[in-house]
């Protein structure tokens, strides 16, 4: 397929070819890329922190020379490409959507592994933002290959959401949670999986919400680990006069602290992404700390030196302007509103959702969880975690992944008993 030249030059930095089905895909990065990414490394102009209090205002002094020297004399980025291609079996391909307004080729890089069992579920896994398909990484084998038959197996699939990763970015506006739900659907359905449970997180907890809506018929049920609900005035009266519950107050804090502290971020993503993405494009040490703060802030995780420069290298890749704007089609759909989150399609099918200590969705109360779905099971984990469970803390969303999904009264699941993919 001859892809238009607006959607060719963002993949320009790859080795990569888009048909109109599954193709394997090894990772090749562009030589000429690499060397003006050192280039640009050791030009780097660091900021003075100005005697202000330790990391006030964001990432210090110290973080970006740490990061930048790392970058310039320790990092081996054919190494990390190496890693990638030999431990992720990848695709690429093209879909196509009819029941849109976006009726432009969609092509689409994915990871796919599929079990040996036959009884194995088709799970679409959904990465967040600033994070990739790489989220999947460290839980893949647990749900491909789980510790016995007493809990279910998946076929997964994980694919980089359209301008984040190898996906080429939307070269016209209108591609939002939606549309991005209705691709991954076309990509199940094109891998002969008609029907699938969904998991996700941050943007990919989004996704799945319209997913769900728009193909109860295929999306069996969903596992998401930032459902989030929007408090209503009502909520914030009681709060103001103390008359909440403690999980509603956990809750209400949390919300509060976001939109007052740490929703800079996605006012400029949704509003002038392109303002930001001038800089952060030019600057490989500007973005790796743009995402770092993220990164840091959803602590729990020591992210190594290492981590921060390959997550920052599959935005910086394609160009970080996509992967940024997808914000602004999220505010357009109404998922945000402002600082805060907007009003989300009602999820009629089960939904599972788990909560962690250090996600905006903790302490969410199951009442209020309900209000935007068909909620049939809360996993909180007060101990551990973050907000790339997947990544973070693998072995307990394992582990709720087995429990919701195996349990065929709460998740629906028993529809895929004597099915083989």
């Amino acid at each position: 397929m001859v892809l238009p030249t607006s959607l060719a030059a963002s993949i320009a930095n790859i080795n990569a070819a888009y048909g109109v089905s599954p193709a394997p895909f090894s990772l090749k990065v562009s030589p000429r890329f690499e060397l003006e990414t050192r280039q640009k490394l050791a030009m780097t102009r660091f900021t003075d922190d100005i005697g202000l209090p330790l990391a006030a205002d964001g990432p210090t002094t110290h973080n970006q020379t740490t990061v930048r020297d790392y970058w310039l004399y320790g990092y081996k980025w054919k190494k990390a490409q190496e890693k990638i291609n030999s431990f992720f079996t990848q695709y690429t391909t093209t879909v196509q959507t009819r029941d849109s307004n976006y009726t432009d080729p969609i092509p689409l890089h994915f990871v796919h592994h599929r079990s040996p069992r036959r009884d194995a579920i088709p799970l679409l896994f959904i990465h967040g933002y600033p994070g990739s398909f790489l989220e999947v990484g460290p839980i893949i084998n647990s749900l491909t290959h789980p510790p016995n038959s007493s809990v279910p197996a998946f076929h997964v699939v994980a694919p980089s959401i359209p301008g984040y990763g190898f996906s080429p970015a939307p070269v016209k506006p209108g591609f939002g949670p939606r549309e991005a739900g209705r691709a991954f659907n076309a990509l199940m359905h094109q891998l002969n999986y008609t029907q699938y449970v969904i998991q996700g997180g941050d943007l990919g907890g989004i996704i799945l919400r319209y997913q769900a809506n728009s193909y109860p018929e295929s999306v069996v049920s969903v596992l998401d680990n930032f459902w989030t609900q929007e408090p209503t005035a009502d909520d914030w009266a009681r709060f103001n006069q103390k008359q909440t519950t403690a999980e509603e107050t956990a809750y209400l804090n949390g919300v509060k602290g976001f939109q007052t502290y740490a929703s800079g971020y996605v006012a400029i993503q949704s509003t002038r992404p392109l303002q930001l993405a001038i800089a952060l494009t030019d600057s490989p040490i500007g973005f790796a700390m743009w995402i770092y703060d993220f990164m840091a802030a959803h602590g729990v995780h020591p992210w190594s030196l290492e981590e921060i420069v390959t997550w920052s290298m599959m935005y910086l890749i394609q160009g970080p302007y996509n992967g940024l704007r997808f914000y602004k089609e999220f505010q357009i759909e109404g998922a945000i509103d402002g600082p805060g989150f907007g009003t989300f399609p009602y999820v009629p099918v089960p939904v599972g959702v788990t909560q962690r200590t250090q996600d905006l969705g903790w302490s969410l109360p199951l009442d209020w969880a309900k209000r935007g779905g068909n909620v049939t099971a809360l996993y909180r984990h007060e101990l551990v975690g973050g907000h790339f469970p997947a990544y973070q803390t693998p072995d307990s969303l394992a582990e709720d992944i087995w429990d919701f999904f195996g349990n065929h009264s709460i998740s629906g699941t028993g529809i895929f008993k004597g099915k083989v993919f």
